[in-house]
C-alpha cells in the first residue's frame, strides 16, 4: 500500500467501520488537524531540538497526516496537485538567488 489515495481509502474504511465519518466535516477535520498538530508541537516542549520520544513522534505525526488527508478527500484536492502548485508558488515566491541561506520571509528579501 503506498499511494495516498490507498491510504486514505484505509483511513475512511476505519473511520467508516466506527461510523466516525458522520463527524468528518471539513471545520472538524480542520480542528483535529490543529489538535493533532499542538499534540506533535507537546513533544519538543521545553526539550532540546533532538530530545523527543521518537514512538510518540511517529504516532503524532500519524494523527496529522490522517486528518490531513482526511480533509484533502472531503474537499476533493488531489494531494499531488496542490503541494506541487504549492512548491510552483513558493519558487516564485523565494527564488534561489535570494532566499538561499536565510530564513527571511518572502516579503523581507
Amino acid at each position: 500500500m503506498d499511494s495516498l489515495k490507498e491510504i486514505t481509502a484505509e483511513i475512511i474504511k476505519f473511520s467508516d467501520d466506527r461510523d466516525w465519518s458522520q463527524f468528518h466535516n471539513s471545520k472538524d477535520l480542520a480542528v483535529a488537524l490543529s489538535i493533532e498538530s499542538s499534540e506533535l508541537l507537546e513533544l519538543f516542549l521545553w526539550k532540546g531540538n533532538d530530545d523527543f520520544n521518537r514512538d510518540r513522534l511517529k504516532e503524532e505525526l500519524a494523527d496529522v497526516f490522517m486528518y490531513a488527508l482526511l480533509l484533502a478527500e472531503k474537499n476533493q484536492l488531489d494531494i499531488k496537485e496542490i503541494i506541487f502548485d504549492k512548491i510552483k508558488k513558493n519558487n516564485e515566491k523565494y527564488p534561489v538567488e535570494k532566499a538561499k541561506g536565510t530564513a527571511k520571509k518572502y516579503n523581507e528579501l
